[in-house]
């Protein structure tokens, strides 16, 4: 049995898992870490990261002897390192937001079109690589003249275990310094933040072996909504991943690069050539019902929630709760946006609140597919929302598209493991191995009538549009 590991490095959580070669689990390990942060700084040491991804490894490789493995993390935490290959400071983490100045001269010199049709990115944000290079070159002028080397999280991980200057494109998407149609860098951007590709790691697509370690083959990973993405099997188009965790994921595979109009919010990041993975969230969803069990389902777990909200019937008798608690980023960014709950009757218990929390989530799921507006035939579900037949069953009913869920629950890792495996060329390409090692688990169709999920959608979208237009109310 040949076995392989991919490792997911998550904003405060290091995963790895070791898969046998018809995909199934057979060892995880995680570590969890503590971010420093003080104000728009959010910080951590980047040695630290190698030395969690030791531990991990050396633990996992004491239970099974895997012959290859990958890594893929959290997008945008970038590290500037030496001429000697040494953190210059703290690796500046994705949250970040001291660049915010940078980011705003990055948006007036190239304008949002120009950025959107290089980078697939539909804004210039402060937590993005280009903007923090540029506050390093203006605040800390000594420091940046230091930097050898500007790398991300994956780079540096990947520079410690082979010693070579190596990256993915994928990683590279919000950089703001890739183009995504070419994909090379985009020179234009690394002039503006003063920067030349010899202080940038090696271009290399996902899936490509790039060394050894302890006598694995090493190969590059992707930003880990990407492995995710391949983890869940979305490799064809008309096929789209939800996941319902602490937030709302959805992301769908595109052949080509949406055009631009103005108000654009979906990112197209890049998975390889001709692919991009279009991605949409909500900063809030299952994090509401966690919220919901903390305060009114405190005296039991979820499978006595699902009971109660199953016997509430499909609508919530009028009930409807939008689950926004944290504002909205798509499809209007309203950072000020607050949850709201409508339609309260005498007849109304603790079920109907959980079932209505169930169809808000489904609704905005169902938003976010109008939205992007591409043909949808399958929507594959995953995260904790995944595990609850009824919210699968709720899904199914409002979005009236098929839900299926998958045995592997821990999709990332399979996803990178994927990748390592092809590096490896233990399978030929990543769509005949996810055809292979991707294995549903149960598949859920709309059972009731149309006109019942539409009415349901209707109803929320009218009380989140008075939300939004919250100073006439």
């Amino acid at each position: 049995m040949k076995y392989s590991m991919g490792i997911d490095i998550g904003t405060t959580s290091l995963k790895g898992c070791v898969f046998d070669e018809n995909g199934n689990e057979v060892a995880c390990s995680q570590k969890a870490y503590t971010l420093i942060t003080e104000g728009d700084y959010v910080e951590f040491p980047a040695e630290e990261y190698f030395r969690l991804f030791e531990e991990a490894y050396n633990e996992l490789a004491s239970k099974y002897k895997f012959d290859c493995f990958a890594i893929d993390t959290q997008g945008e935490t970038i590290i500037f390192l030496d001429k000697n290959g040494k953190p210059l400071m703290n690796a500046i983490v994705w949250l970040d937001n001291r660049a915010d100045k940078e980011a705003k001269e990055i948006e007036e010199r190239f304008g949002l079109r120009k950025i959107y049709e290089t980078t697939g990115q539909t804004e210039s944000p402060a937590g993005y690589p280009a903007p923090k290079i540029l506050w390093l070159k203006k605040n800390k002028p000594e420091l940046f003249e230091k930097v050898d080397k500007i790398v991300l999280l994956e780079d540096y991980l990947l520079y410690r275990i082979t010693g070579k200057f190596v990256c993915e494109r994928s990683l590279y998407s919000s950089t703001l310094y890739l183009d995504v149609v070419s994909g090379e860098y985009w020179k234009d951007m690394l002039d503006f933040i003063g920067i030349d590709e010899s202080k940038l790691p090696v271009l290399h697509e996902s899936g490509e072996c790039v060394g050894e370690y302890k006598g694995a083959t090493v190969s590059t990973g992707a930003l880990d909504q990407i492995s995710g993405f391949i983890g869940a099997g979305i490799i064809e188009e008309g096929m789209v991943s939800e996941m319902t965790g602490t937030a709302l994921a959805v992301c769908a595979l595109s052949k080509t690069l949406p055009p631009y109009y103005d108000g654009i919010k979906v990112p197209a990041h890049y998975v390889s050539k001709g692919r991009y993975c279009l991605l949409m969230w909500a900063p809030t969803a299952g994090m509401v019902m966690e919220w919901c069990k903390k305060n009114f389902f405190f005296d039991c777990g979820y499978d006595e929630i699902n009971k109660l909200a199953n016997e509430v019937p499909f609508g919530s008798e009028g009930l409807v709760i939008s689950p926004n608690m944290c504002g909205s980023v798509m499809p209007v960014n309203d950072p000020d946006l607050k949850g709201g709950v409508y339609g309260i009757d005498l007849k109304h218990g603790r079920g109907h609140f959980a079932r209505a929390i169930m169809e808000g989530v489904a609704c905005l799921l169902r938003q976010y597919l109008e939205y992007i507006n591409i043909p949808v035939e399958n929507i594959i579900s995953i995260g904790g929302g995944a595990k609850s037949p009824l919210w699968c069953q709720i899904k199914a009913d409002i979005t009236n598209k098929k839900i299926t869920t998958l045995q592997n629950k821990e999709i990332g890792c399979l996803g990178t493991a994927i990748l390592a495996g092809v590096g490896k060329g233990t399978y030929c390409s990543i769509d005949s191995a996810v055809k292979e090692l991707v294995k549903p688990l149960s598949q859920i169709t709309p059972k009731n009538d149309k006109s019942l999920g539409d009415a349901v959608y209707n109803r929320f979208i009218s009380f989140d549009n008075l939300l939004h237009n919250r100073k006439d109310i």
